[in-house]
Parts: C-alpha cells; sequence; structure tokens
C-alpha cells in the first residue's frame, strides 16, 4: 500500500501492544485515519483509551506494533535511528502540558534548544528565535526563567520552540491543561493562528470547550476509534 504524498500524515490499521504482568495489553486497535495537510484535529477520550500512545506514534517517539505510518508520503518503518532523529527535530514541533523549559535558562536559550541539539547554531536562526518570542508576546520577558513566567506564559516559551525549525506538523499533548480559562484562550487563538499559516495540528485534549476549537474531532475508547466527526 502507497501513501498519498499530499497528506501531512496517513495511518492505516495502526496497533500497539505492550506486555504488562505476562499478560498484552492492547494499547491501539487497528486505527486508521488520513490527515490533510492544513488540519486540525483533536483526538479525545477518557483515560486509558490510547491517546497519549497513538501521539507517540505520530511523533516517532515509539514503534507500532503492527500497521503503517506515513509522514509527508514517507514510510516511518522504514527510517533508520538517524531519520527518525531528524525527523523529530526538523520536521515535527512538540508542545508538551508540563512546558518541559529548562529551569537555568532564560525564555530566549530554551527557545534556541533545538538548534544546540541538531548543530545548527547560526546568527540568522539567533534572530528567528528572537523574532519567535516576540512572535508569541514574550518581547518584554526575553531575559526571564522560567521561575518567574506565568503558566500561560511557559506554554508561549514552548510553542515558540516547537516552531524554531519551522515544522509543518505539530503534535500538542494536553497544552491547555495546567492553565486557567483566560490564558486556555489565548494559547487556543495562538494555535489557531499558526494552523491558518497552513501548519497542521493534532492536539490531545480530554476538554471539549478546548476540542470545539478545532476542525475534526476522533474520539478513542479502549484504544480503537469510535467517531471522527469534522465541523
Amino acid at each position: 500500500m502507497q501513501a498519498d504524498p499530499s497528506l501531512a500524515a496517513s495511518i492505516q490499521n495502526l496497533s500497539k501492544n505492550y506486555a504488562l504482568a505476562g499478560e498484552t495489553v492492547r494499547a491501539l486497535r487497528d486505527v486508521s485515519f488520513d490527515v490533510p495537510s492544513g488540519d486540525y484535529i483533536s483526538i479525545m477520550g477518557p483515560s486509558g483509551s490510547g491517546k497519549s500512545t497513538l501521539l507517540n506514534l505520530l511523533g516517532c517517539l515509539d514503534q507500532p506494533s503492527s500497521g503503517n505510518y506515513w509522514l509527508g508520503g514517507d514510510d516511518v518503518a522504514a527510517m533508520n535511528d538517524d531519520e527518525l532523529s531528524e525527523t523529530r527535530a526538523l520536521r515535527i514541533g512538540f508542545v508538551f502540558q508540563s512546558y518541559n523549559l529548562l529551569s537555568a535558562l532564560t525564555v530566549v536559550e530554551n527557545i534556541e534548544v533545538p538548534l544546540y541539539y541538531s548543530g545548527r547554531i547560526t546568527p540568522k536562526l539567533r534572530k528567528r528565535c528572537l523574532d519567535l518570542a516576540k512572535r508569541v508576546g514574550l518581547e518584554s520577558r526575553l531575559g526571564h526563567r522560567p521561575a518567574q513566567l506565568s503558566g500561560g506564559q511557559q506554554q508561549r516559551v514552548a510553542i515558540a520552540r516547537s516552531l524554531v525549525n519551522d515544522p509543518r506538523f505539530m503534535l500538542a499533548d494536553e497544552p491547555t491543561g495546567n492553565l486557567d480559562s483566560k490564558t486556555t484562550d489565548e494559547i487556543l487563538e495562538l494555535l489557531r493562528e499558526l494552523n491558518e499559516e497552513e501548519r497542521t495540528i493534532i492536539l490531545v485534549t480530554h476538554e471539549p470547550d478546548v476540542a470545539e476549537q478545532t476542525k475534526r474531532s476522533i474520539f478513542l475508547h479502549d484504544g480503537s476509534i469510535v467517531s471522527d466527526e469534522r465541523r
């Protein structure tokens, strides 16, 4: 089976099993869906439904037990370790609930972190980090460290960091889970703007109000898709 290269991603019969206490736990069961370029999808479901497992597979952080995953027409299963690392670094932007900022670094230094991992520190890219800090409204906080920032400001740093390498595919794991309603609205507005720039976004959330801001919602239960609705 060949993937459609016009799609941002294509997932076909993806399954993930874990061995636990001598038993096999089926975390994902034959999950299939296509992700058109520029789509904005929320993944919902109760705890243990497979949301995080699916996101880890989409982010090339884990390998499926069976099935196929194409990212922009490329077969992820055919990638070696170096290619997977490069894909995570350059093609996918990650945003997490816990921000994952380094406490000893300033706002700008945290945004620059992906450049250090990829060995791509240049004056041009450092200027891009400054521009991204301004883009997310942190131009007056450039020298602040995470402890000096609110939760919403920390998440803005995390979003800016995810954009350093200009990925067209973004994965967000409960990005508003630790935020109040006003800050949640601000972060969702920023994600909406990024989607309008033709970035494809897949967002895991347990909040219906957050899911309503996306173009499409996929609901998981016991590792299977039980609904896939486009607004």
